[in-house]
């Protein structure tokens, strides 16, 4: 299945610089780790926001929430999913 998924940061402002930067870094290392697995397909950043919409594909909406909520930056996140279903113009 393929999920259009929503994300928001809300880390605390007040967060240290040196965590930011490590929850960054663990963030991004496990994104490529889900690209590699075929979870992660798409990522775009949304200009002026600390948000991000991506394409994802999972076997079910299971394991979608077990891949998002194995980001570090997980218990900061506003998520929003959509489950996408093949629309009947793009089946062949």
């Amino acid at each position: 299945m393929e999920f259009l998924v929503r994300t928001e940061n809300l880390m605390p402002a007040d967060t240290p610089d040196d965590t930011r930067e490590r929850l960054r870094r663990a963030e991004r290392e496990r994104a490529m780790q889900l690209r590699e697995a075929g979870i992660l397909k798409r990522l775009w950043r949304v200009p002026g926001r600390n948000a991000t919409i991506g394409l994802y594909e999972a076997d079910d909406a299971t394991a979608l929430h077990e891949a998002l909520a194995s980001l570090p930056m997980w218990k900061w996140m506003d998520v929003s999913v959509e489950p996408l279903a093949t629309h009947p113009q793009e089946r062949k």
